[in-house]
Formats: structure tokens, sequence, C-alpha cells
């Protein structure tokens, strides 16, 4: 009996041993690493507010009249920048050399004021205009005929510095009578324009 007590003794002794050996065993705890803040990235968008003024130059085509050539002036006006949304305001003057075949028709001088809807694409602006324009020039033997009508146009213009763009139109033009000549003149421009804003 003596003999197996001691036995038993030593078993555990033997058994706890290893419980005994290391000390307590202590959980490791996980750093905790915190989520990097989300990046926010403003939406691209142009500085197309405020003033400018510039030069075009390009081709037009009188439609029915047979008639083209070219033209070219000047150009201001004011855009007002509302996020996505331009508006703007213009006016235009070309001198033109377009002519018929048979020099019955001859468009020198081509005026517009129009309005502007655009949509701000960051550096890029496409935008849509209409308005009132005026032309004068030879119209069936009168040589300084003139008339009023209205133009209709899409353009895109691209900020290659803060201050400096270009940029392109196509527009056309409707004038129903030069000074009672009873000469409808539908002409389509395509012009290529560059522009200082301020």
């Amino acid at each position: 009996m003596k003999r197996i007590a001691v036995l038993a003794l030593g078993t555990a002794a033997v058994l706890a041993a290893p419980a005994f050996a290391g000390g307590p065993v202590v959980p490791v705890e996980e750093p905790i690493v915190a989520a990097p803040a989300p990046v926010v990235v403003a939406p691209v968008s142009g500085d197309w507010n405020g003033g400018y003024l510039g030069a075009q130059l390009g081709y037009a085509d009188g439609g029915d009249a047979d008639g083209d050539g070219a033209l070219g002036g000047i150009h201001g006006g004011y855009r007002w920048d509302l996020g996505r949304t331009v508006l703007g305001a213009e006016l235009a003057y070309n001198s033109a050399d377009v002519s018929g075949s048979n020099d019955a028709i001859k468009l020198d001088n081509l005026a517009t004021l129009k309005g502007q809807v655009g949509y701000d694409l960051g550096k890029t602006l496409v935008y849509a205009s209409a308005g009132v324009a005026y032309g004068q020039g030879d119209f069936a033997g009168n040589d300084d005929a003139d008339d009023y009508g209205y133009t209709v146009g899409l353009g895109v213009d691209y900020q290659v510095s803060p201050n400096w763009t270009v940029g392109g139109e196509v527009a056309t033009y409707s004038f129903d009578n030069f000074d009672d000549t009873g000469v409808k003149y539908n002409p389509t421009s395509v012009q290529l324009k560059a522009a200082y804003q301020f």
C-alpha cells in the first residue's frame, strides 16, 4: 500500500512538471492596426468664370447659294462657371469673303450676339450656342444689302494655360430677306478660335 502511494505521488509529480517548467502562459495580444483614412478626390473641373477676348478664323459654305470662302474676326464674351454647368454670352464680328460662282451673292460682314450653355469637363468645355445674326454684302445687285437672322452652333474650348484657350465652333445662320431682295441665305461656318481669359 505504501508502495502504491509513493508510485502515485511520483506519477503526479512527473505529470505536473511540464506545467511548472515555463511558468504560466500569457497570451500575446495582436497590435490594433487602424484603417487608413479615405482619400477624398475632388472632382476635376476647370475655371471658366470671367471675361475673354479673342480671334477666330475659318471657312463658310453658302449652302443653296453655291458660295463659299474665308471669314475671320474678333470675339469677346463673359462666362459664369456654376460648377459643371457654364453659362455665357458672346459678341463676334467676322469680315467675310464668301461668294458664289456668279457673284450674285457675296457676304462681306457677319456679326453675332449669342448665348451659350456648356458642360465643364475640366480643362475642356463643350457648349451649344444660339442667338441673333447680322449679315451684310452684295445680294441680287444691291451691293449694300443687309439682314437680321439667327444662328445656332456647337463648340469646344480647351484651356492650354490658366489664361489662354483654344477651340473650334461650327455654326449655321439663317437670313430670310436681304433688303427686300427676296434672297434667303443659310451659310454654315467652321472656325478655329483662340482667346485670352481674364
